[in-house]
């Protein structure tokens, strides 16, 4: 069964400080969503609030229709997983995986097993003496294998050595392959992240940048360079994130919609058509106060 969030006119205070504000998203069930944005940008609020940890200030969330703010049926359907501090956690790792075993109604322990073995859990150890890394591996284990219909992981995986966090985001995708859900990453690695998503959504200062398929997004960010008059010509209208020049030679990063017609003719007067990585579209719209506006 799938489970479509609904995020309507979402705002989200704490005392006179707007971390969220106004944000309305439809997140389609089984999909894998990246959700970046600089640090304050309002991510970890969201995720709360999708995980129902605290309440709207104003708007509404809704799962399959249903509110699921203290709704018990909904709420065992989803994991949150983030950084957490167990320096007074005395429960050994073995503990921790029988009591998501317990609770997890789609848990797979089979699962599990195989990525205490792939991250080298020590399972007769207590979780506060484990180091930061294996803290994340444990987290990320009962992520994985909790199978929640919906998997939420906010930066859960930063204690973590490159070499393992490449293990996680392997286990993700063949997992999500064979048992489809809807997983929302939440992270500040976007070079190292980026294909795992099939949707990305970037936050900037508590606001919705923009929602779309990645594949969309990467064909709306182009590099030009060439000539600076032919380049200035090219770009004349558009919406330009990054400019460079060195002597006559310009390179301009752009951000829009460009017909196949318009990228020939570029071509043919001899300009350089180039793709942009997502982590450099992600900084620079975000990289200045009015970037959010209009890029849709």
């Amino acid at each position: 069964m799938g489970y479509d969030i609904e995020i309507s006119q979402v705002c989200k205070n704490y005392g006179s400080f707007a971390a969220v504000k106004d944000i309305s998203l439809q997140l389609k069930s089984n999909k894998i969503y990246g959700l970046l944005g600089r640090n304050g940008a309002g991510k970890s609020t969201l995720l709360s609030l999708l995980a129902s940890f605290c309440q709207p200030s104003s708007g509404n969330i809704t799962v399959n229709g249903k509110d699921p703010f203290e709704n018990a049926e909904i709420m065992s359907q989803v994991t949150f997983v983030y950084e957490t501090d167990y320096s007074d956690e005395t429960e050994k790792v073995k503990g921790m995986l029988e009591a998501a075993e317990r609770y997890r109604p789609d848990f797979d322990r089979k699962l599990a097993d195989e990525l205490v073995k792939l991250f080298q859990l020590p399972l007769e150890k207590q979780v506060k003496k484990l180091s930061r890394g294996m803290q994340s591996a444990l987290n990320v284990t009962i992520g994985i294998a909790n199978r929640s219909p919906i998997t939420i992981f906010d930066e859960a995986y930063l204690g973590m050595d490159a070499p393992t966090r490449e293990v996680f985001y392997q286990k993700v995708l063949e997992d999500h392959a064979e048992h489809p859900r809807t997983i929302i990453l939440s992270t500040h690695l976007v070079s190292e992240m980026d294909y795992l998503f099939e949707e990305v959504i970037i936050l900037d200062k508590g606001k919705l940048v923009l929602h779309e398929p990645i594949d969309q997004l990467m064909d709306r960010g182009i590099s030009i360079t060439g000539g600076r008059q032919k380049v200035d010509e090219f770009i004349n209208g558009m919406k330009q994130l990054n400019s460079q020049q060195l002597g006559g030679t310009k390179s301009v990063m752009v951000y829009g919609k460009i017909s196949d017609e318009k990228l020939r003719g570029a071509r043919q007067a001899g300009l350089e058509i180039g793709a942009v990585s997502l982590q450099d579209l992600f900084i620079h719209l975000t990289s200045k106060e009015d970037d959010y506006e209009n890029v849709q």
